[in-house]
């Protein structure tokens, strides 16, 4: 069931809650919506409520033709956790959404239990960037090979083999384009460097090795700006490693929430 918390700017963001327990936040991908969870989610309703949101510009959310920045999209999440009544959450990003997850570390420390970054990057001059083939490879004029690529990016040729989709992890198919633009910059322009050591959190980073559009070195920088971070790498996965190798990741992040 979809309800709808209020952002800073009065936009109405969509955001979805289910099983019991704890509250458990879940942030998706840059230009992705709820859907994005849909095959790992009831890894962890049975210990958790799951909370998850569409970004304003995507799924049932406004989409107000404004700057779009990570810190605006953690100030949206945190009024999602406010309308809950939620006073403090664990938060799991992954991708965009771990970048997102990293303002509400610094900026709402009171609201973090427990900080998962899957699959991310601190940003700015200090992120390891794509390689300028895959950047190409997502910007081929042909969209199918554009949308083939992103799939290979995501998942192992193995995976896709076996599970031919349809996929939740591509993007919201009905984003407007103003607002992909604006997802767009916003992770693009995400730079949290400077204030990762201010983050008080546990923090789990998560990564898979095989990672290209995110590499998975920026999950060791990660680990060594926040402090104490602990660093989890999945051997083989591609940048989809929580639905891929939810056998390994899910249990490793639940493990995480409940250690002492």
């Amino acid at each position: 069931m979809t309800s709808f918390a209020k952002g800073p700017d009065g936009a109405h963001i969509a955001f979805q809650a289910e099983g019991s327990g704890p509250p458990l936040l879940l942030l998706a991908g840059q230009a992705n919506n709820h859907r994005w969870w849909d095959s790992v989610r009831g890894d962890f309703t049975a210990a958790r409520t799951t909370i998850s949101l569409d970004y304003r510009g995507t799924g049932d959310s406004d989409a107000p033709d404004v700057p779009y920045s990570t810190r605006l999209f953690a100030e949206d999440a945190v009024a999602v956790l406010d309308e809950l009544g939620a006073d403090r959450a664990d938060v799991y990003g992954t991708s965009m959404g771990g970048r997102v997850a990293q303002w509400i570390a610094v900026h709402h420390p009171e609201r973090v239990r427990r900080l998962v970054l899957g699959c991310t990057s601190p940003g700015g001059r200090h992120a390891v960037e794509r390689t300028m083939e895959v950047r190409r490879s997502l910007a081929a004029p042909d969209r199918d090979a554009a949308r083939r690529a992103l799939i290979d990016l995501m998942y192992t040729p193995a995976w896709q083999a076996a599970h031919p989709g349809p996929y939740g992890t591509l993007g919201d198919p009905d984003i407007p384009p103003h607002a992909r633009r604006g997802h767009l910059v916003a992770s693009a322009r995400h730079d949290a460097w400077d204030h990762l050591p201010a983050i008080r959190a546990a923090t789990l980073v998560m990564h898979g090795t095989e990672d290209l559009l995110t590499p998975a070195v920026n999950a060791r920088t990660l680990t060594e700006r926040i402090p104490g971070a602990r660093l989890f790498l999945i051997e083989g996965a591609r940048h989809a490693y929580f639905e891929e190798f939810r056998d390994t990741a899910g249990p490793a992040v639940l493990d995480f929430l409940t250690s002492g």
